[in-house]
């Protein structure tokens, strides 16, 4: 049986006058798109064209929800009750569904954003609210997550479908987490180096972590590439067609799990 992948991307992060990104450049390159929904970044007019832009290129979108933090990006940890990480995530994902009804449009999935998703690989307890969240709103959303996180696991044990995600132009961390985006290692530029690594997540189900060493990851079905990194245009390009140069089909992760 023919291999197949989804290539996702955080897009529709621009705000007001303030622009992040070239998502017109990125789209015909990806399969499914996490669209930002107000909380990080992200604002109606935004979501509504990069909707829009989604459909014209036939990209399955999903939610992009996150901590209430535009300032940080999304990007710094904030404590929070159950109920109120439940009810931003019905908040946002919402708010995004009603652009894609308007576009005649279905949501595919939900992908938490920074300091909510890495959170939520280690802490059950957030990943159980965000579970909720979804699971409240629309049972049938795939929730992406890093293999073996406290998200999947959550989002397993709840009965919903899980995509397990690779993040194809970040490093990693022997533990299996990403490299701090602090770190001058954080990234990777190099497109080369970076479908290599797709490849090898694939077929091989491991990646080679910034020390060297093999980290087991299991089954994975979605493959990032950010959207804010300099290189990203570049990156989805060689992506796409590193991994169809593979043998390995491309395409939305909502047909095939």
């Amino acid at each position: 049986m023919k291999l197949k992948i989804d290539i996702n991307c955080d897009l529709g992060e621009s705000y007001g006058a303030f622009k992040v990104g070239d998502d017109p450049e990125i789209m015909p390159h990806i399969t499914s798109a996490n669209i930002a929904c107000g909380f990080h970044a992200g604002d109606p007019m935004a979501m509504a064209q990069t909707v829009a832009l989604a459909k014209k290129h036939r990209v399955a979108i999903g939610a992009h929800p996150s901590f209430p933090d535009l300032i940080g990006f999304g990007r710094r940890e904030m404590q929070l009750t159950r109920e109120e990480v439940k009810n931003y995530i019905i908040y946002q994902v919402s708010a995004l569904q009603g652009f894609a009804e308007a576009a005649h449009l279905t949501l595919q999935h939900v992908k938490p954003h920074g300091a909510l998703y890495n959170m939520a690989a280690k802490d059950e307890e957030l990943a159980r609210a965000i579970v909720d969240g979804i699971k409240t709103l629309n049972p049938n959303l795939i929730v992406f997550a890093q293999p073996k996180s406290a998200l999947a696991k959550a989002a397993a044990k709840a009965r919903l479908h899980v995509a397990y995600e690779f993040f194809a132009d970040r490093n990693y961390n022997p533990d299996g987490s990403l490299v701090s985006r602090k770190k001058p290692t954080a990234s990777i530029q190099n497109p080369q180096k970076m479908v290599e690594r797709a490849v090898n997540a694939i077929t091989n189900r491991n990646v080679l972590t910034v020390n060297g060493e093999a980290v087991k990851l299991g089954e994975v079905h979605t493959i990032c590439v950010h959207s804010d990194n300099p290189a990203a245009v570049k990156l989805a390009r060689a992506l796409h067609k590193g991994l169809e140069k593979a043998g390995i089909e491309v395409k939305p992760v909502g047909s095939f799990i």
